[in-house]
């Protein structure tokens, strides 16, 4: 948010002649969630693409995409068209978008900003419970699509009736499936579908809350009969790039919670050099130590 095009391609396009980094990602927001609220904002998908054209080793995705934006098998057919122009380097990053919650949900402090995007642009919030039911069917619809030829699908909220694909995502059975989330109910969509597991970390979570939800997560898996090791745990953590040191040692003490895939969100605007600054100071001296 608060950022142009040509910043994000910058940042982008240098990150991807860095090896230390492995991914990039945008998030699912159609406003600004703090700052100005006149503030730019470009749509996620849309810009998804356009970045994917214009790099070559970067593995990329959305943190998270919202199911509550999107009908899923439009998602689906979005997803896989980045997938094709990317050539194989789309992370289906999902979570269950707006739903109705109390003030400081998340560890977000204030209101609900999902109220005021979700108004603004025609959409609706449900409760917890029917967007995580909806989400459900939604990796069930993304699965049926990418797999198979033509698909029929049923549910509660979504009916689809011989739905065509074409061409496949080129990941064989289709990208991998990232959630993001927090909620016990969310953790057992976690365990029963995802790849990797994604939570906001500090300063909006402690890495005491982190390890108390990963060991939820892993309850649920021990009732599946799934090994916990096969799913990757992710974390957010925003940079403070006046302050490399407390980054490296925030970044240390997630990685020593289970913690393996770390985001380093940027806040804007991005510095000259930033993403060789993110290799410098941060990624570099956390491997070497």
């Amino acid at each position: 948010m608060h950022v142009g095009y040509q910043e994000i391609l910058r940042v982008w396009q240098e990150a991807d002649e860095l090896p230390q980094i492995a991914d990039a990602w945008l998030w699912d927001h159609l406003m600004p969630m703090a700052g100005p609220a006149d503030g730019q904002v470009l749509e996620g998908w849309t810009l998804l693409g356009a970045l994917a054209a214009q790099t070559r080793r970067l593995r990329l995705g959305l943190l998270v995409t919202s199911n509550r934006v999107r009908e899923p098998a439009v998602l689906g057919k979005i997803a896989t068209t980045v997938d094709v122009i990317s050539q194989g380097r789309l992370i289906m990053g999902l979570g269950v978008g707006g739903t109705r919650q109390p003030p400081g949900a998340g560890g977000i402090a204030g209101a609900n900003p999902a109220v005021a995007e979700y108004e603004a642009y025609g959409l609706t919030l449900v409760s917890p419970g029917e967007g995580i039911a909806r989400l459900a069917e939604t990796i069930a619809i993304l699965k049926g699509m990418w797999r198979r030829d033509v698909f029929d699908f049923e549910g509660r909220y979504y009916t689809l009736r011989a739905n065509r694909n074409e061409p496949k995502p080129v990941q064989s059975s289709g990208p991998p499936l990232l959630i993001g989330g927090w909620g016990t109910r969310t953790l057992r969509l976690v365990a029963e579908h995802a790849d990797v597991w994604n939570i906001p970390g500090p300063p909006h979570n402690t890495v005491d809350h982190l390890v108390e939800r990963s060991r939820v997560l892993d309850a649920h898996c021990e009732d599946i009969g799934r090994d916990p090791r096969t799913i990757t745990r992710s974390v957010q953590y925003i940079v403070s790039y006046d302050d490399p040191a407390g980054d490296r040692k925030a970044v240390l003490e997630l990685i020593a919670a289970g913690f393996t895939h770390i985001v380093l969100s940027l806040r804007s605007p991005y510095p000259p050099g930033v993403a060789r600054w993110l290799v410098d100071e941060i990624i570099t001296p956390v491997r070497e130590g």
